[in-house]
């Protein structure tokens, strides 16, 4: 599978698989079957996976080490610290917390976690405003220099703390939402990682499942399901953001791609260092989605894609109001 540098001398498969759908709650009722899948991508070629200790907490992370136990020299694991989860009974208890203990705490619970003695790409999962980007920053560099983590990473950060964090620990990645139907990257903090020479990691780039064309203002969501309660899934949204769609297809039947192939290959064609990060639970999905590796857009493409964000804004918020509140710090 095609390499992409992200920055520090991190290389990753231009494409990175993420856990989360996995399992967010203490039980995976199919944990066998996403192992597998785990196991599958990475037989593949793929090498790039996410996970985080809050999924669950903890459970995902244990399901990803179980997964590669053997094979630990062929992937690159990133997971995340940051919320205040406490570190004896693993209750998440809701807000965020990067204070320098609370970082070397899950530090270590982790990497006993995925069964490792070092973590690829450690993610800072949401910036703490009660604690300076430079302590958490150095917190991390600590590590690296232990040999625990190698690179240092940021989600969802804004472009000053980027900087303060990068002037003490340079940062290999950021990860942050960021796709055809969330263009707001592009105001500043693409120009910024750029500037900094830092690599992006987007996550959601198929937009929660939007923009592979299988959902519409008709489609149900269940009780669980976290986008029933995202202002961009109402009803009124889905019907209105459908124009997106019509357009992804109208560029898939050029190259004989689906939707969510081409939105993936108009973020690889965006820029060299960027890797998409998408979720599937099931395996012809997935190689739907690294067939978009294959998906070569002309000039033309992207220019009518680009043109997209002006020419058929999207409707809703990408999260509730709560959680907005805590993006771009």
């Amino acid at each position: 599978m095609e390499k992409r540098m992200l920055s520090q001398g991190l290389e990753v498969t231009a494409l990175s698989l993420g856990a989360m759908g996995y399992g967010k709650s203490r039980d995976i009722p199919d944990r066998p079957e996403m192992i597998a899948l785990l196991r599958k991508a990475a037989d593949l070629g793929m090498d790039f996976f996410d996970t985080a200790e809050v999924y669950g907490p903890w459970t995902n992370e244990v399901m990803v080490g179980e997964a590669f136990r053997g094979m630990r020299d062929k992937v690159k694991i990133a997971t995340k610290f940051g919320w205040d989860i406490d570190q004896q009974t693993g209750e998440h208890r809701g807000n965020v917390n990067s204070k320098p203990a609370q970082i070397r705490s899950a530090a270590e619970g982790s990497l006993k976690r995925l069964g490792t003695d070092y973590i690829d790409l450690y993610y800072q999962h949401r910036v703490d405003p009660e604690v300076p980007m430079e302590e958490v920053a150095g917190a991390v560099k600590d590590l690296i220099q232990q040999g625990k983590v190698r690179f240092f990473g940021l989600s969802e950060a804004g472009a000053n703390s980027i900087r303060r964090a990068h002037a003490v620990q340079p940062v290999a990645a950021l990860q942050s939402e960021y796709s055809l139907w969330t263009r707001e990257p592009e105001d500043e903090i693409i120009p910024t990682l750029e500037e900094l020479g830092i690599g992006m990691v987007p996550f959601s780039p198929l937009g929660k499942g939007f923009l592979t064309g299988t959902i519409d203002a008709s489609t149900k969501f269940s009780d669980t399901d976290m986008r029933r309660g995202v202002p961009r899934f109402a009803t009124e949204a889905r019907d209105a953001n459908q124009r997106l769609i019509d357009l992804l297809r109208k560029v898939g039947e050029r190259h004989k791609a689906s939707p969510a192939q081409v939105a993936l290959a108009w973020l690889l064609a965006r820029k060299p260092w960027i890797v998409p990060l998408f979720g599937t639970r099931r395996l012809e999905r997935f190689e739907e989605n690294i067939g978009a590796l294959s998906v070569h857009l002309t000039a033309d493409d992207m220019r009518e894609l680009d043109e997209s964000r002006a020419t058929m804004p999207v409707q809703g918020n990408r999260y509730p109001e709560e959680h907005m509140r805590r993006v771009g710090l």
